[in-house]
């Protein structure tokens, strides 16, 4: 017996050696040293538990001063008289141009053009739907707004795709630019809208062009990162083909790398339309006019019907800008197109390639002089339909019957409460209990655990910095909100993900609502979630889920999708069922969708933040928009700085796929 049971000590010491040697268990073992080193040294030297004043650094008198002096120079010195002034200028005479263009052709001309080019790119359905959204912007009252904020959206889309392509163009033919440019398009990116409002009105005061510039910045990164991409992932046996061939640099970026990157220049441009809608509404502060200025006075006075009757025309134009774009970088599209247009003999060859677009343009200018011959260039005021007021009403219903009172559920304000005091307040408190150097520790852990040691630095120095500009404790209340909004989110969001995947009905039932969610201003609908869950964190929690959510659902719909059918196949010839199928097969092989998923919640939930700061959320959103309402440069910029501090932390530990796969692991 002695001898049997003689071997069993051995085997302890292979197997903890074994533990200590899994990477994981090494990182943690080296912070763990580091931390008995530094910690007791920190401690001995500042011993509170929040961050040191000793090491912060007061930016309110230099920021100050650049504010005056920029206030003091904008109409004498020659950088704002010959630079800032000629951008202005510029500015305003292309938005009024497009504008102009667009009233003279009037609704009917638009509404052919609009219907004439879908059709050309996507087919009769996509042409119907597209003519029968922009009559609705028409029949909402909406026209002139609608026109208003397309002029505004056609100069800063053009600006940003020129813009965004150039910076792409650069990163994508030299690896030096492309990583100087990425930590700057990750703030450009990340930095809240209204933390650069402030600087961007500063210099251009008040009006379009402002509006327009701001869009720009806030839009141009999505196109200059896809371009980047599709110029770096050229198919390399196609390239060393072409420079076989003994073609200069420039002959094979515009036969080859350009042409191969078709894809992701039109992915490009479809998400720097999207992102320009967006900012549609928070563009209106500082006098876009348009939609957005019509979205901003109704939710002023508390007046729901007319937000979304200016909401819904918003809405409309990012879904059939999306669908057009989209379908023009698809495969085929211009089979489509073609096959649209062949309904008799001959007719498919007079409408396709260059001579069909001609021919369209042609209909499109008939109908636009027709319409100004028979005087119809105005919408009829005949046609305009009002919703304002049964949306106000439905609106008064769910605030009485649904805000208190509701048997054994309770009401929303309830819901409200409890989330608030059970899962918001612990979540700060507790992250507001630690001491600074715990929460450093925390984050390093995290990034080094799913990255290297660069992403822990980076992590590291980004949520110090938070901390160095003064804004520590109010940056952990944000962090609270973030994690709570980003928890619910991902839970209603893999959930209906599941089913989607699961079903395609499910799917096509859910597409027209996240498309709605997507595409609709924050704004409008604020103020049901204000009047359903009152003022305070809890409506920020949930008006961020709203805007993450459907971003979270498409990836992880779209990544359970691509699981590869031969798996799916073998694990149901095994006799799995569908849980088991889900468990063990779709979800590990859709790992990288889900990560992309959690990454993209949590920065669409940071960009909500400020949002919030409207509705009670407090903390760096509030501060954000006090330094824009009272020209306090200083506040709004450190709180928009520490948001980006936040962003680019959450960035780096929500996303280790990319750097495990550069290393070639």
């Amino acid at each position: 017996m002695a001898t049997a049971t003689a071997p069993a000590p051995r085997t302890v010491l292979p197997g903890f050696l074994g533990v200590l040697r899994r990477p994981a268990v090494g990182k943690l073992l080296l912070l763990a040293v580091a931390a008995a080193v530094l910690v007791p040294l920190a401690d001995s030297r500042w011993a509170s538990g929040s961050w040191p004043a000793a090491l912060t650094v007061d930016l309110t008198e230099p920021l100050g001063r650049a504010s005056t002096w920029i206030i003091d120079n904008r109409d004498s010195h020659p950088l704002f008289l010959y630079f800032f002034g000629h951008v202005s200028n510029a500015v305003v005479l292309a938005v009024r141009a497009v504008y102009l263009v667009l009233l003279a052709a009037g609704w009917a001309g638009v509404t052919a053009a609009a219907a004439l080019v879908a059709w050309r790119v996507a087919g009769v359905r996509l042409a119907l739907g597209t003519a029968a959204a922009v009559l609705t912007c028409g029949l909402l009252g909406m026209w002139v707004p609608t026109m208003q904020t397309l002029a505004l959206m056609v100069v800063a889309v053009l600006a940003s795709v020129a813009l965004g392509a150039l910076l792409g163009l650069a990163a994508g033919l030299s690896d030096r630019t492309y990583r100087a440019l990425r930590p700057v398009l990750d703030t450009m990116q990340v930095l809240p809208a209204f933390a650069y409002l402030l600087p961007v009105v500063l210099v251009f005061g008040i009006g379009v062009p402002a509006a327009v510039l701001a869009t720009v910045v806030y839009a141009a990164p999505p196109m200059a990162r896809l371009t980047a991409l599709g110029l770096r992932g050229a198919d390399a046996g196609v390239m060393e083909a072409v420079e076989s061939l003994g073609t200069t640099a420039r002959q094979r970026l515009f036969t080859a790398r350009l042409p191969l990157a078709r894809k992701e220049l039109l992915l490009g441009l479809n998400q720097t339309i999207m992102m320009a809608l967006s900012m549609a509404v928070i563009a209106s502060v500082i006098g876009a006019g348009g939609l957005g200025d019509r979205v901003y006075q109704a939710l002023a006075s508390v007046d729901v019907g007319a937000a979304l009757a200016a909401g819904i025309p918003i809405v409309l134009l990012a879904v059939v800008l999306d669908r057009v774009t989209g379908a023009a970088g698809s495969e085929g599209s211009e089979g489509s197109a073609a096959s649209a247009g062949e309904g008799s003999e001959g007719t498919g060859s007079l409408w396709t390639g260059r001579r069909g677009w001609a021919l369209a343009a042609v209909a499109a200018v008939a109908v636009a002089v027709a319409g100004r011959l028979a005087g119809r260039l105005d919408w009829p005021e005949t046609w305009i339909v009002d919703i304002a007021e049964p949306v106000n009403r439905a609106v008064d219903w769910m605030t009485d019957h649904l805000y208190s009172g509701v048997p054994y559920v309770g009401g929303t304000a309830d819901w409200a409460a409890h989330f608030t005091t059970g899962v918001l307040n612990p979540v700060r408190d507790g992250l507001q209990w630690l001491p600074w150097w715990a929460v450093l520790l925390t984050v390093a852990a995290l990034a080094w655990l799913i990255g290297t040691w660069r992403t822990a630095l980076t992590a590291v120095l980004a949520m110090a910095a938070i901390g160095v500009l003064g804004v520590w404790q109010p940056s952990l209340d944000t962090l609270s909100q973030v994690l709570a909004a980003v928890a619910v989110t991902l839970v209603l969001g893999f959930g209906t993900a599941v089913a989607a995947a699961r079903s395609e009905r499910c799917e096509r039932l859910l597409r027209p609502v996240l498309d709605v969610f997507q595409t609709m201003p924050q704004f409008v609908y604020l103020i049901p979630v204000v009047a359903l869950f009152g003022v305070g964190r809890a409506p920020a929690v949930a008006a961020a889920v709203v805007y993450a959510l459907p971003a979270v659902v498409r990836i992880t719909t779209q990544g359970l999708r691509n699981v590869d059918p031969a798996a799916m196949e073998s694990s149901r010839s095994m006799g799995a069922t569908g849980w088991q199928q889900l468990r063990q097969v779709q979800l590990p092989l859709a790992r990288p969708a889900l990560l992309l998923a959690v990454n993209q919640g949590v920065v669409l939930v940071l960009a909500v933040v400020i949002i919030g700061g409207l509705v009670g959320g407090g903390a760096l959103g509030y501060d954000v928009v006090f330094g824009l309402a009272q020209g306090d440069l200083a506040t709004g910029l450190v709180a928009g700085a520490a948001i980006v501090c936040l962003g680019l932390m959450l960035d780096r530990v929500t996303q280790p796929t990319r750097r495990r796969t550069k290393k070639g692991a």
